[in-house]
């Protein structure tokens, strides 16, 4: 407080004021922390001083005074460590988020001129041999580029149907260069199509199929898209009859990332689901909430 020069007595009162303020409020901060079990001894201890210096009642009205301001002091010290936590917690979140995001972005710089220069210098090549196909590819690359760079710009978000047109731009393209080596088809409801689902995921599982799976088969093979609602969740699978999964090998980078992913953005409420039929090939599905928001 600002002291007044000309009037002692205020002066001393406002002194006092000050110095009751700071030991009241410390003498709070401390019953929030003290364990019940120091504060119950110390008002025992109090009590019998209070009763030898013929304190009377006092001790014990003060003590009563204690418990209930400490009932309300801790109530007031978890609800400061409950906010500090949740805004600890939403501050790791958004920088998971954002370190993703450098991720994922890093992931397309590798991912996307490696595919571009391998389907230009394809058209190239059909420009030479069967122009007709290198104007279907050319189409194709274009419906690949409109569905991918509004994610891009989007920061990773999307809908399940933009999600779905850029896998079967993709999978155009790699029919051109496969030819008969590659079938694939895409079973997405049309009640599926606006929902939220996270972009390149979808993709990145379409590749490795190819990659690992068809690619390295002599005869190829083909690949199924499907989408659907399994107990309240959206699940969607890739799967191939390609040379199969190994379920005791590392998942790779891109899967990686997806796993990492789905943790941040759902946390803990999506999962990728690998498996490998008897029958050969693999099925991988990402399973997300329906009503989760990115």
């Amino acid at each position: 407080m600002k002291h007044r020069d000309d009037n002692k007595v205020l002066n001393f009162i406002m002194d006092v004021t000050d110095t009751v303020t700071v030991v009241w409020w410390k003498f709070f901060d401390w019953l929030a922390v003290v364990p019940w079990s120091s504060l119950l001894g110390i008002s025992l201890v109090a009590m019998i001083i209070g009763g030898a210096l013929g304190l009377g009642g006092l001790m014990p009205m003060l003590v009563f005074a204690s418990i209930i301001i400490k009932s309300l002091a801790g109530g007031k010290r978890r609800a400061e460590i409950a906010a500090t936590a949740a805004a600890t917690r939403a501050d790791v979140e958004a920088l998971e988020r954002r370190v993703l995001e450098a991720e994922m972005a890093a992931l397309q710089a590798q991912i996307e001129p490696h595919f571009l220069f391998n389907t230009l210098a394809l058209i190239g090549q059909l420009i030479e041999t069967n122009p007709a196909q290198a104007t279907v590819v050319h189409q194709h690359l274009i419906k690949y580029l409109r569905s991918a760079m509004p994610q891009m710009r989007d920061k990773g978000n999307g809908k399940l149907g933009q999600q779905m047109d850029m896998c079967r731009a993709y999978l155009n393209i790699m029919q051109a260069r496969m030819q008969e080596r590659l079938t694939y088809d895409i079973d997405l409801p049309s009640e599926l199509e606006f929902l939220p689902f996270p972009s390149m995921m979808i993709q990145t599982l379409v590749e490795n199929s190819i990659k690992h799976g068809l690619e390295p088969k002599t005869t190829g093979g083909h690949i199924s898209i499907t989408a659907k609602k399994v107990d309240g969740q959206l699940l969607v699978e890739v799967n191939d009859n390609g040379m199969g999964f190994d379920l005791h090998a590392d998942d790779g980078m891109g899967l990686t990332n997806i796993r990492e992913r789905l943790k941040v953005l759902y946390s803990g409420k999506a999962q990728l689901v690998i498996e490998a039929p008897q029958t050969g090939g693999a099925i991988v599905g990402i399973l997300v909430p329906v009503d989760t928001k990115q």
